[in-house]
């Protein structure tokens, strides 16, 4: 018998990805502080708090395959977080016009029983275009980007955002790599194609 699988995730764009896997899963909000370090990179930020989530829900949950996963995005020395309000998103996106920027994805599954993790971060390079006022008003009135990082939610209207994306994993855009989840899946004994 194969061992509970859970998202630790209250992402609906993370629920919807994992169940491209065709595997049964639970979801269980990991409830944790999101709260960068001082000096913390991005990059370990994405994962130290993919990984965080995973071991909060184990508490939880000592029998289980756990996966936890985090994005951070960042241009320059800014970080760009979940804006909230549309106002917010209108400034990022303003910022954001013109500019490449890192979309750092950390996934995480850790074996709850074993205590063993694997733990990988993709970083996905996007290039957004020179936006107008009128196209970023245009993109918030037909797409709900307020709980996505950096305000583009790439699987929807905000594709039509970018010059170009370039990355390993077309998913970690989204915040699940899947390749990178198949390959840890595989490792702890889950058949998969």
């Amino acid at each position: 018998m194969l061992q509970p699988l859970i998202l630790a995730s209250t992402s609906p764009y993370r629920r919807e990805l994992l169940a491209r896997l065709k595997l049964p899963f639970e979801v269980v909000s990991p409830e944790t502080d999101e709260t960068p370090l001082p000096d913390e990179p991005p990059a370990a930020t994405a994962e130290r708090l993919s990984l965080t989530k995973a071991q909060a829900v184990a508490a939880r949950a000592p029998t289980a395959l756990i996966i936890g996963s985090d994005q951070v995005a960042y241009c320059g020395h800014r970080r760009y977080g979940k804006p909230g309000t549309r106002e917010a998103a209108r400034c990022q996106l303003r910022e954001l016009s013109g500019q490449t920027v890192v979309f750092h994805t950390g996934v995480c599954l850790l074996n709850a029983q074993s205590g063993r993790h694997h733990l990988r971060g993709i970083p996905t390079e996007v290039r957004f275009r020179e936006l107008s006022d009128a196209e970023i008003e245009r993109y918030l009135e037909r797409e709900d980007a307020l709980n996505c990082a950096g305000s583009a939610r790439s699987e929807g209207l905000g594709i039509a955002l970018l010059e170009w994306q370039r990355s390993d994993d077309p998913t970690a855009l989204i915040g699940l790599p899947l390749i990178a989840l198949a390959e840890m899946l595989r490792a702890e004994g889950i058949p998969l194609p």
